[in-house]
């Protein structure tokens, strides 16, 4: 269990992770039970779910922003949001709800084999800003338009729809921007490359690869 600082910069409203925050305050004695069940599930987790105590009176800025009325309150955070939070002391649903999460943390695979088989579905895959048949920005709607001229099979995934892709997908491929194409789980571009290898008749032959 970590004891968050005094500061202005909050790591755990912004992490990917589980945060399972406990507002509290040193004088409240109810404060304690739930301090000690939140250490005991957080030794009995094998999970990289994050446990911290925030002094809801020292960071009373934070506490107004997430409407923290009395101590103790627990918040679950998931990327930068909060999903869930119990108001005042009641073990059992601390202990019901942070199981829950946990399972469904540890259930989860890893982002990069989630990437590596998202990217693999298809033998041409390609990330884009909505769908084949509703495309939400010029460079996705270009590079369908494009793609449906050959006549290949392919298959799409909405960056839109899962934060998680759409930033992890940036880093695993090293390529910043979207659309990404993929053929047999490489990368081969965005539009402007896809243009090119179009132009040039080298785009048919490395879609049927």
């Amino acid at each position: 269990m970590y004891k968050c600082a005094i500061s202005n910069k909050f790591i755990f409203f912004r992490n990917e992770k589980l945060s399972i925050v406990l507002f509290s305050a040193e004088w409240a004695d109810q404060c304690k039970q739930v301090l000690d069940a939140m250490n005991e599930l957080n030794n009995q987790s094998k999970s990289t779910i994050q446990m911290l105590n925030v002094p809801a009176e020292d960071l009373s800025d934070v506490s107004i922003k997430h409407q923290i009325e009395a101590v103790p309150t627990v918040i679950f955070f998931k990327n930068g949001s909060a999903v869930d939070r119990i108001d005042g002391v009641n073990i059992p649903s601390l202990t019901q709800k942070c199981r829950k999460l946990v399972e469904i943390e540890e259930s989860k695979p890893n982002l990069e084999s989630r990437l590596s088989a998202l990217i693999k579905k298809s033998k041409v895959m390609i990330f884009m800003k909505g769908s084949r048949n509703e495309p939400k920005c010029g460079f996705s709607k270009q590079l369908i338009a494009l793609i449906n001229e050959l006549g290949v099979t392919y298959d799409t995934f909405d960056i839109l729809t899962d934060e998680e892709v759409r930033q992890g997908l940036k880093k695993f491929s090293d390529w910043p921007t979207y659309p990404q194409v993929y053929v047999n789980g490489e990368l081969i571009g965005g539009l402007d490359i896809i243009k090119e290898m179009h132009v040039s008749g080298d785009l048919i032959t490395t879609l049927k690869a």
